[in-house]
């Protein structure tokens, strides 16, 4: 395992559930510990936050949010106090130029000779003033940590030095070390297996699968299983009992209660955005259909293992199901795909190496 020879700072908007254990995996390769400083998400947005780490010594910032939609921006207040008390020697922070005192943050290190790493999206399309603001934040940096290829593409489009461009794959689960258990070469019963797995709200676009497999003709409708909760699953729940009633809801499900639903499907589907679910379906082996999101999907969803929907349209969705399902030897073959690139690309091992390197390079030129 790489190492890191130093005292580690990382800032995030909010510490996410999905985050906690990337987190304390590299603090177990900072030698020096690692320090994490994260608040709060606005109210009543959807994220599912933790409150404690394991390993990594988490501070809990007091988050300042103010406006909504586009004109958001926040201010992390106590991070220089933060900075002062663990002083770390290298500061990775997130590129969001929603976050104003990030750029106070990098000069408090700068004043002291200390290297910054940017960690982000890439630059999503956004207005003037918020790519001046990108711009800024990049110059701050020594090197960035992006997502996905996409972003790095983006950030080297933006000047920044291809030498210091890493790729961290975003990963939420670890190198998968059980067998595989065989699919059998025909669907049970005939009739195939679909899952989907996540929050339910619009942005997942549910509705559009439903509408999707309603298209289909009736020999070939598949079953449908929806794991997750949310605001939208009322309605949806009702869209479903209209236009697709062999769609069941099974609720909210976590850590071991999914495997029966992975182990059972065929095919998983995640037609909107988001989508960490997608990488627990590959880890058991399954092909996946996926929107076209933020760019992370490309490092996951190849045409060896899945299809990205180039629209968001049922007709395009219908169309890729169909062929999916038509060939079970195939969509078995593309599963054993998915199931290799997680076992030998993206996972929080490879994602962990990656942030070990960056650090480590920005250190030997400081």
């Amino acid at each position: 395992m790489n190492m890191i020879h130093a005292r580690v700072g990382l800032q995030q908007r909010v510490l996410p559930e999905y985050r906690a254990e990337f987190f304390d995996t590299l603090a177990t390769a900072c030698l020096q510990g690692l320090g994490v400083f994260a608040g709060e998400p606005c109210q009543g947005e959807a994220v599912e936050v933790v409150d404690q780490l394991s390993i990594a010594y988490y501070t809990h910032a007091r988050n300042l949010h103010f406006f909504r939609g586009s004109a958001y921006f926040y201010w992390q207040a106590g991070v220089l106090g933060w900075l002062q008390r663990w002083q770390p020697d290298v500061l990775i922070m997130e590129i969001n130029p929603r976050n104003r005192s990030n750029p106070l943050a990098a000069r408090w290190m700068k004043e002291r000779g200390r290297p910054v790493l940017g960690w982000g999206l890439g630059l999503p399309g956004a207005g003037k003033i918020y790519r001046l603001i990108y711009h800024s934040l990049l110059r701050s940096c020594d090197a960035v940590i992006a997502y996905s290829t996409t972003a790095a593409l983006q950030y080297r489009h933006a000047g920044v030095d291809p030498s210091r461009v890493f790729v961290a794959a975003n990963a939420v689960t670890r190198r998968p070390t059980d067998l595989v258990v065989a699919r059998p070469p025909s669907f049970h019963e005939n009739t195939p297996q679909l899952l989907f797995v996540g929050r339910l709200q619009p942005r997942k676009r549910v509705d559009t699968l439903l509408y999707a497999l309603a298209m289909l003709p009736p020999h070939q409708q598949p079953r449908l299983s929806i794991i997750g909760d949310g605001p939208d699953r009322s309605r949806l729940e009702m869209l479903a009992w209209q236009v697709y009633p062999r769609a069941v809801f099974h609720g909210a499900k976590r850590g071991q209660e999914l495997d029966p639903y992975y182990q059972a499907a065929d095919l998983f589907i995640l037609p909107g955005t988001g989508g960490l679910a997608i990488q627990q379906a590959m880890a058991h082996a399954l092909p996946v259909i996926v929107g076209a999101a933020d760019g992370t999907q490309i490092e996951l969803v190849r045409e060896e293992n899945g299809w990205t929907l180039p629209d968001d349209s049922p007709e395009t969705l219908a169309r890729v199901i169909r062929e999916a399902l038509s060939d079970v030897e195939r969509l078995r073959q593309k599963g054993l795909a998915s199931r290799r690139i997680v076992s030998e690309e993206v996972n929080l091992e490879g994602m962990v190496k990656t942030f070990c390197t960056a650090v480590e390079s920005v250190l030997s030129k400081a």
